[in-house]
């Protein structure tokens, strides 16, 4: 007889996911989709959007919109829309985010707003409405924040993404303190370096010698947008109904020497 036991199953749940329309957050989508979760899918670029619903199971079954998320006031009311297609919210995954590589000193004010409001203030302002009494399933949620080794490990020209990263996991050990009355479980998750279709051109991963350089800093070789999509389905899923307050590594090795 088939054993049926599935602790990672997301049949049932309701799960939003911010950046959608390309990279790690894309292969967050079809893999819960894969899982049995429906989802309500926001990101600026429409037509990737509607890629990434094209590559996911049962497409007639989920919620997708195109919304600045740095829009407060629009951010809100598109989630509310959502909720109303798809149901109150089981889970969250704060995906969206920009990157830069700059020194010190070319580093203007404006830079840090624009990444600041981008990588924090966005997953912030998300998941205060997410965890609204009209959105949140009434079971609780799981919010998961994506920071980055960059975030806890220092790296030359990465400073403003690293700070910004390594807000993102002081934020989820508060939030997960403040929220558990409410039974919402907060975690970070800290990828290392992901192969993407976005960055599989750039200098870093196209060059031989320098990517050959990025492999031996990872013990385990470079990761795959599926590795990180699979660690936030144990973190949206009961299986990690008893972890909170925690960031996770998943990086190949990385922090590992």
């Amino acid at each position: 007889m088939e054993n049926e036991f599935n602790p990672f199953s997301l049949l049932g749940k309701n799960i939003v996911i911010s950046g959608a329309a390309s990279g790690i957050a894309r292969q967050c989508a079809i893999n819960c989709s894969k899982m049995g979760a429906r989802l309500i899918l926001l990101d600026l670029n429409g037509e990737g959007l509607a890629e990434t619903l094209s590559m996911m199971d049962r497409p007639d079954e989920h919620f997708t919109a195109v919304v600045d998320l740095t829009d407060k006031e629009k951010t809100a009311s598109t989630l509310a829309e959502g909720v109303k297609v798809v149901g109150k919210v089981h889970g969250l995954l704060n995906c969206a985010g920009i990157s830069t590589t700059l020194p010190l000193n070319v580093v203007k004010e404006d830079t840090l707003d624009k990444f600041f409001k981008v990588n924090v203030y966005t997953g912030y302002f998300l998941t205060q409405e997410v965890t609204k009494r009209a959105n949140l399933a009434e079971e609780g949620a799981s919010i998961v924040f994506f920071s980055s080794v960059a975030g806890s490990y220092g790296s030359n020209g990465k400073s403003v993404y690293g700070m910004t990263k390594g807000a993102l996991r002081s934020l989820a050990r508060s939030l997960a303190v403040e929220l558990a009355r409410k039974n919402v479980r907060v975690n970070s998750i800290s990828p290392g370096v992901i192969i993407t279709p976005i960055n599989q051109n750039l200098p870093h991963i196209a060059d031989p010698e320098k990517r050959a350089e990025l492999e031996k800093q990872h013990l385990l070789g470079l990761g795959k947008t599926t590795d990180i999509a699979n660690a936030c389905i144990y973190l949206l899923s009961d299986a990690s109904r008893w972890v909170t307050g925690i960031n996770i590594f998943v990086d190949g090795g990385f922090t590992a020497k």
